[in-house]
């Protein structure tokens, strides 16, 4: 029964992760780029374009 809820626990991280990850870069592209249609790309990327910006942005 405590395997099912740190199981649980994990994935509930894992999609709360991916919601703000995708938040984050819509807004970094926005502010960025102003273009709703780059922020739609930038959203789908995630995490990858938020890091991207963090290297070399």
């Amino acid at each position: 029964m405590n395997g099912n809820r740190t199981y649980g626990i994990r994935v509930e991280g894992a999609k709360y992760g991916v919601g703000f990850g995708s938040a984050l870069a819509i807004s970094i592209s926005y502010t960025n780029n102003h273009s709703i249609l780059w922020a739609i790309i930038h959203g789908i990327l995630g995490w990858l374009y938020v890091v991207y910006v963090a290297l070399f942005g």
